[in-house]
């Protein structure tokens, strides 16, 4: 009360301890959907900015994905130099036809194999990646042109997260010392 007896506040029963804590979630999911909405407005105007129009979109699709073209050429290049290396080793153990191969020929060809495993281990998570890439590109424009279109930022669904590809995991012979001094 004031001096001259007006009301100046009415204060709430306190709360119970479960009143308290009910009270406090509720608080806690508004602040965390204001907070994801704030988000969305940010991430949708973001998003606007970076690609102005379709063209500056896929400009973007090709650089994110000409590494991995690049990369996949070079693991490509090296299956192809594995190759030529393992033809004299082979030719050489047609010697050996119905024999015991030496020790060192066999790990070598052994090395070369493990080593051939591991690229094309390689090459499918790369591929893999492609079509992670794509994907969320493809993700991106349909988001992106409901919002060219006029949709307020914020005002559409998040768009879904892409799974992760598993990763291809190389032969174990790949990791053994015998199979990698062979091949030096």
């Amino acid at each position: 009360m004031n001096a001259d007896g007006s009301t100046r506040q009415v204060l709430p029963p306190t709360m119970t301890a479960d009143e308290r804590t009910d009270f406090e979630a509720r608080e806690r999911e508004k602040a965390a959907r204001r907070a994801s909405e704030v988000d969305a407005i940010r991430r949708d105007r973001n998003l606007r900015i970076r690609y102005p129009n379709e063209a500056a979109h896929q400009k973007a699709r090709l650089a994110a994905l000409d590494d991995l073209k690049r990369t996949l050429h070079l693991s490509q290049q090296r299956l192809d130099a594995l190759a030529a290396d393992k033809k004299p080793l082979l030719e050489e153990a047609e010697f050996y036809v119905g024999r015991a191969m030496p020790t060192r020929l066999k790990q070598q060809l052994d090395g070369i194999d493990a080593t051939a495993e591991a690229q094309r281990a390689l090459i499918q998570n790369q591929q893999a990646e492609t079509l992670r890439i794509n994907a969320s590109f493809d993700a991106e424009l349909a988001r992106l042109r409901q919002l060219w279109a006029g949709a307020p930022p914020g005002s559409l669904r998040p768009i879904p997260a892409a799974p992760a590809p598993a990763p291809v995991s190389a032969a174990p012979a790949a990791l053994s010392p015998a199979s990698s001094s062979a091949v030096r």
